[in-house]
């Protein structure tokens, strides 16, 4: 489960894609030598890297770091939203690490260090989101017969519809979600009507091309994307950093096929009283500034989910509440904190 064979090379191994595994505690240990470790850009001490293989083969990066108290609280599964990497969250991961939670973490088939499905190195394609609620079951059943105590599962945006997708599906069965703006909506034109435009781009090319536009300089973000996610400016020179260290991880725009299909699938999801047979405790965190995914479409299913709970923030959060500016943050993991503590009871 954690090889330590020769190394693979290109976007779509199937091996750790470019791994930097081994620069990855390079980076870590020399800060830590420097004494000045710094919990968001270095792989922490006892944390590991490795690659758990879906049923068909594929290998998926995860990540894995043990409680910090005696007596674990229970089993904490991260699933990031589209384009992320596991990197960008370990400041949460501490955190929550700190809390008595073992900590686990993947990158999604297709991004990330899982490879690439898509033409190219960044554009993030796949060819039906049941591909990812098929991984997430598959891991779900590894995952839960090696934790002990409550199992949770965390996500954010894109990760949190595939894991309420799972859930509705039958896939997963956590002992509470937390679900930090989770892709319900993403714009303002009627679903059915995004999706027939998607379909219709799609077939006027290779559905594997990008959907929009991502720099003027090619594998460079757009300079106004760090506005969009987060109001830190040093979380967000976090996530770059993290991408010149491991160029691997780089993801631009997804693909006119992703768009489709994240249509059916949210389409799919808020099909009559499908929502209404989860009953997991729910947290739900989103911000009525979120320029990414609909919270009209979020605060709609909040309602219909039988046990969740909502928390709402405004202009002061973007996109990713976890990666805000401290006070968002604190409220945001406080939050969770005292969900965690009602919902679930300690092994």
């Amino acid at each position: 489960m954690y090889p330590h064979g020769p190394r693979c090379r290109g976007a779509s191994g199937q091996c750790l894609p470019n791994s930097n595994q081994d620069r990855s505690l390079i980076i870590s240990h020399a800060r830590e030598a420097a004494g000045s470790p710094d919990r968001r850009r270095a792989i922490p001490a006892g944390a590991r890297e490795g690659r758990w293989s879906a049923p068909d083969g594929h290998a998926i990066r995860r990540f894995d770091w043990p409680a910090g108290h005696a007596a674990e609280r229970g089993a904490l599964l991260f699933l990031g939203g589209r384009g992320d990497f596991y990197e960008k969250y370990l400041e949460a991961f501490a955190d929550w690490r700190e809390k008595g939670w073992r900590v686990t973490a993947i990158d999604w088939r297709g991004q990330a260090g899982s490879g690439r499905l898509g033409n190219d190195a960044v554009t993030g394609h796949i060819g039906d989101f049941s591909q990812w609620t098929g991984d997430l079951a598959a891991f779900w059943g590894d995952w839960t017969a090696e934790a002990t105590g409550p199992r949770v599962i965390v996500a954010h945006s894109m990760g949190a519809h595939i894991a309420l997708r799972a859930a509705a599906e039958r896939l997963v069965a956590p002992d509470a979600f937390v679900l930090v703006a989770p892709m319900l909506g993403i714009g303002r034109l009627p679903p059915a009507v995004m999706q027939t435009a998607a379909r219709v781009m799609g077939r006027l090319g290779d559905p594997r091309r990008p959907a929009w536009k991502w720099s003027e300089k090619p594998g460079e973000p757009p300079a106004a994307r760090g506005a969009l996610l987060t109001h830190d400016t040093d979380r967000y020179a976090d996530e770059l950093w993290w991408r010149a260290q491991r160029p691997e991880l780089v993801m631009g725009p997804g693909s006119w096929g992703w768009v489709e299909r994240a249509y059916a699938s949210m389409r799919a999801l808020s099909a009559p009283g499908l929502l209404e047979t989860i009953t997991i405790p729910t947290l739900i965190l989103a911000t009525t500034a979120d320029r990414l995914v609909s919270y009209r479409a979020i605060a709609a299913a909040a309602a219909r989910l039988p046990l969740s709970k909502m928390v709402t923030f405004g202009s002061e959060a973007s996109h990713e509440i976890l990666r805000e500016a401290d006070p968002v943050r604190d409220r945001a993991l406080a939050a969770i904190d005292r969900f965690l503590d009602e919902t679930v009871s300690p092994q």
